[in-house]
């Protein structure tokens, strides 16, 4: 995804092409990879097409990939790992295959799952003859037993195993925190940094930890494919330079040109109370920032660089600290985040698809209709319905919509502050602040599954239509299916709100197409007011409906 038509983008463009050295010097052929639609493996696959390799993508739901600038470029296969026959189908006629597979929640049994996974694959991949599995993994500290790992951590280190014992060569690439636009590691630096000036931290910020460039795991990554069939190891991956995260935060600040940050230390900040501080002052939700703390209470320094007698370092590579922040920091700013840590669905998070309409016969389906005909053009209205979100906000009761992020992350969800990917461009799956994009027809629709925490599901359904007369209309659909008495309660204890927040969202959405059609300077974005709306009445055609099975 870091590509476009024209080629890389400059944070990954960074470093060099490597060369491996196989007999004849050329790529080794069909590469799998599997969790292509998440940050590393979105990334990988445009960097193994430019690289002369032919790209098949195993995924559990195709249609994530759809709107990728590569997608006409690789083969996709519907499956899962942990389905051997889906496997061994993905597998057939592949000569290098990259296990990019995570399991990022807790539980009692997400180390099972990660370990049935790695199993399946490494049976599959010893089946199918394969020249070489590539792994990312955790980098683990020296001189700490396994037990006293964090799970996360230990499970890297165990499906990492799996994969050596396989009997394929295997290349098993260990690195600890990665900077790069959009990763978790660094969203998490980055708004840390900027968002408080004066911070009390929890003690592992004097931890010692060696990141890396996401420009550099990506090179040792493809270059990983050309590696000799008698090397079958561990190798550890970082960057030039150590430092604390103490050190990271204010580096960050003197790149980013920041004042000086004050940061003060204390021993009781345990790692679930840290993942809660993260939390709340980052975009990265509970569930992910719990393992990223917990992996920081050890320190991770590499104890070998084995890799550069394989994948020559070069006069620009690895990227020292800062140059990895520059390049992430311009992507940021000049909006070319490839793919970012919300591209992965997150744990627990609901994946029902919306249910057949009107066709439902599981429950309850409440439903809050808005239709609003404007003098816009069907494109200027969809520019508005695509740039929802994010910066632009949610068109309406803008005090209302923050409230109700903050209610969702004090009790673990994500919140509003995850943003958007591309402040004007969806493809299916990217994060909306607490939406999923779940269905994107461009110029037609748009569907966003909630995943703040509920009791039900709900989805919110955006529309450019056209009415007898040719004229453009605004559909808007919210739809919510209760679980239990909660989710009654729920709805009914909502509903009254609805003709300030939807019928509300309905008005400013049409006016802003409609300012975008007489070239208003200030764009969609001023309408995103916090107070626009609150006054909102009825909507042309609009209505609250409820059907029943």
């Amino acid at each position: 995804m870091t590509h476009d038509s024209n080629g890389p983008s400059s944070e990954e463009a960074a470093a060099p092409a490597p060369s491996g050295p196989t007999e004849d010097g050329a790529p080794a052929g069909l590469c799998l990879v599997t969790g292509a639609s998440g940050y590393i493996g979105g990334r990988l696959v445009p960097e193994l097409l430019s690289a002369g390799y032919r790209v098949r993508c195993l995924v559990r739901t195709p249609d994530k990939l759809r709107d990728f600038p590569w997608i006409d470029e690789v083969e996709v296969v519907r499956g899962d790992v942990l389905d051997a026959d889906s496997v061994t189908r993905a597998l057939d006629g592949v000569s290098v295959a990259y296990y990019l597979v995570h399991a990022m929640r807790g539980g009692d049994d997400f180390e099972e799952t990660d370990r049935r996974a790695a199993r399946t694959f490494a049976d599959a991949a010893r089946a199918a003859r394969l020249d070489r599995l590539v792994y990312l993994g955790g980098l683990t500290p020296r001189d700490v037993p396994e037990s006293d790992l964090s799970p996360h951590l230990r499970s890297r280190a165990e499906v990492g195993r799996i994969l050596l014992d396989s009997g394929v060569p295997t290349a098993v690439l260990r690195a600890a925190t990665v900077i790069g636009s959009g990763s978790a590691s660094f969203e998490m630096l980055r708004y840390l940094v900027e968002r408080l000036p004066v911070m009390v931290t929890p003690r592992w910020v004097r931890t010692r930890i060696q990141p890396i460039a996401v420009a550099d795991v990506l090179r040792y990554l493809v270059g990983s494919a050309t590696l000799p069939a008698s090397v079958s190891r561990t190798f550890d991956i970082g960057g030039p330079e150590v430092m604390d995260y103490r050190a990271m935060m204010q580096r960050y600040a003197r790149v980013a040109e920041l004042p000086h940050r004050l940061i003060v230390s204390v021993p009781m900040l345990s790692p679930g109370l840290s993942s809660h501080w993260i939390g709340l002052v980052t975009p990265v939700p509970r569930s992910i920032a719990r393992p990223l703390a917990e992996s920081l209470r050890h320190e991770v320094v590499c104890t070998e660089h084995d890799i550069a007698d394989h994948i020559p370092d070069t006069a620009t590579s690895p990227l020292d600290f800062d140059e990895a922040l520059r390049l992430a920091l311009q992507q940021v700013k000049e909006a070319q985040v490839a793919t970012r840590w919300s591209s992965a669905a997150l744990p627990d998070a609901p994946s029902d698809p919306l249910p057949t309409d009107p066709d439902w016969a599981g429950g309850s389906l409440y439903i809050d209709r808005r239709a609003r005909r404007t003098q816009a053009r069907p494109e200027e209205l969809w520019q508005v319905i695509e740039g929802i979100g994010g910066e632009n906000g949610w068109y309406s009761f803008g005090l209302g919509w923050a409230v109700r992020g903050w209610l969702d992350r004090l009790v673990g969800g994500v919140g509003l502050r995850r943003g958007r990917r591309d402040a004007t461009r969806l493809r299916l799956g990217d994060a909306v602040d607490f939406w999923r994009v779940e269905a994107v027809d461009r110029g037609e629709l748009l569907r966003l599954r909630a995943e703040m925490l509920l009791p039900g599901l709900a989805w919110l359904e955006l529309r450019v239509g056209r009415d007898r007369q040719g004229r453009t209309v605004y559909l808007q659909r919210a739809l919510f299916h209760p679980r239990g008495l909660a989710g009654q309660a729920y709805w009914w204890s909502v509903s009254p709100f609805h003709a300030f927040v939807f019928g509300g969202m309905a008005r400013n959405i049409t006016r802003a197409a409609e300012r975008l059609g007489r070239h208003d300077p200030h764009g969609p974005s001023e309408s995103a007011d916090p107070g626009a709306g609150a006054g909102a009445g009825a909507e042309t055609g609009a209505g609250a409906a409820r059907d029943r099975d």
